[in-house]
């Protein structure tokens, strides 16, 4: 590369210039502002990437001509018994071989507390179908089934729609650990993003129902974000479902804030107990307008 006039000193004018213009179309103030990438990943472009994520996402469900959808939230690691079991057997194996490792007793104890909510993943699976089947056409799609399109309960979901043949969206995050969507959203409606705020923006937005499964930290978040916006009124009074009552029950005592006047009796009706999925999908249908 030409760095200075030294560098020219045994070139003709004529490779001078050529040598300089090949500089000019090369450098990096020359590339159109949307090709330059390093310019579009700077701290200054960040208001810039996120109106893109709110954009693209929008445009395409508008071309899918999806007008409604239901999030369904869930743990990652409530995946099918056979995948669960397969891992408890393993651990059991090892056991066996260093019966007091208190990492493997550890690590037992909780593969067989999996083992044991497995159910929620094909109760996840039944429900999306029954949400997908009677609500999808080639003009008008209604009730889409929208998960975070990780594992677990959220491919339960995906897969639910899958099977019945029906669409299903995705807005999987882009995370610092490697991770995929599951592979049974369908194509053109799965979304990777790298604002969680925005995400969650585009889960609510469309949304006329949210069912929540056991899960962890990712899921009692999104939980507890759509439960304010209900209560502050910034979301149209849509039903939340508690899918697993004796989860739900034993994990948040919801009561006790009513009872210390943290939060008011009519905020215990802004979402109900599901134990089924005919169960769940008959609370989103009775609120239908």
């Amino acid at each position: 590369m030409i760095k200075n006039i030294n560098d020219y000193k045994n070139l003709s004018n004529s490779d001078i210039r050529e040598k300089n213009l090949n500089l000019i179309l090369d450098s990096n103030s020359y590339k159109l502002a949307q090709e330059d990438i390093n310019f579009l990943r700077s701290d200054e472009m960040r208001g810039v990437r996120m109106l893109l994520e709110i954009t693209k996402p929008e445009l395409v469900l508008e071309e899918q001509n999806i007008i409604s959808t239901i999030i369904v939230f869930g743990g990652a690691k409530i995946v099918e018994d056979s995948t669960t079991q397969k891992k408890i057997d393993e651990v059991k194996n090892l056991l066996e071989k260093f019966p007091e490792s208190f990492e493997l007793k550890s690590k037992f104890k909780k593969l067989k507390n999996l083992l044991s909510m497995c159910h929620y993943y094909h109760s996840a699976k039944e429900f999306s179908k029954l949400a997908s089947i009677n609500n999808q056409d080639e003009k008008c799609n209604t009730h889409v089934i929208v998960t975070g399109g990780g594992p677990g309960i959220m491919e339960a979901a995906n897969r639910g729609a899958f099977e019945a043949n029906c669409k299903s969206i995705g807005l999987n995050i882009q995370l610092p650990n490697e991770q995929f969507p599951n592979s049974f959203i369908t194509p053109g409606l799965c979304f990777k993003f790298n604002y969680f705020a925005l995400r969650k923006i585009h889960f609510v937005m469309r949304s006329v129902a949210a069912v929540f499964f056991p899960g962890g930290f990712g899921t009692l978040d999104e939980l507890f974000e759509l439960l304010t916006l209900r209560q502050t009124g910034m979301k149209s009074q849509i039903p939340i479902i508690l899918f697993g009552r004796k989860y739900w029950k034993n994990l948040i005592n919801f009561e006790f804030l009513a009872d210390y006047g943290l939060i008011s009796e009519d905020d215990l009706k802004i979402f109900k107990y599901a134990d089924t999925a005919s169960e769940a999908w008959e609370i989103i249908e009775s609120s239908k307008v």
